[in-house]
């Protein structure tokens, strides 16, 4: 069970740690803020230490669309919420689509294997 669930977890941490690492270089301004700075390549690093070592596990489409598909959406929740980036029909109806396309890799990627 482990087994079959760490390249999954893997995934996640490396989603999580690549939305920091945008989230660190927005908070740098321009890397004018020591510590945000800092944090830029070290989240980067680990996010893509973690996406190697899912890529020994899963499909590179499937791995990559949803690395990069939920890291859009949630970089873009994140600018919206805590940035004040506005929301409008077009940015989540657009979103919808990311979301839809990594649903539509993934069911993909499942037939095939």
């Amino acid at each position: 069970m482990i087994d079959k669930a760490l390249p999954w977890i893997l995934l996640f941490a490396a989603i999580l740690l690549e939305v920091a690492g945008i989230t660190a270089m927005k908070l740098s301004r321009g890397f004018s803020e020591l510590l945000p700075s800092l944090a830029v390549p070290v989240f980067y690093v680990f996010s893509a230490l973690a996406v190697i070592l899912v890529l020994k596990r899963l499909d590179l489409s499937m791995a990559y669309a949803i690395w990069s598909g939920v890291g859009t959406a949630l970089a873009a929740m994140i600018g919206m919420a805590y940035f004040r980036e506005p929301l409008t029909l077009f940015k989540m109806a657009s979103l919808a689509l990311v979301i839809l396309g990594v649903i539509g890799l993934s069911l993909a990627a499942r037939q095939t294997n």
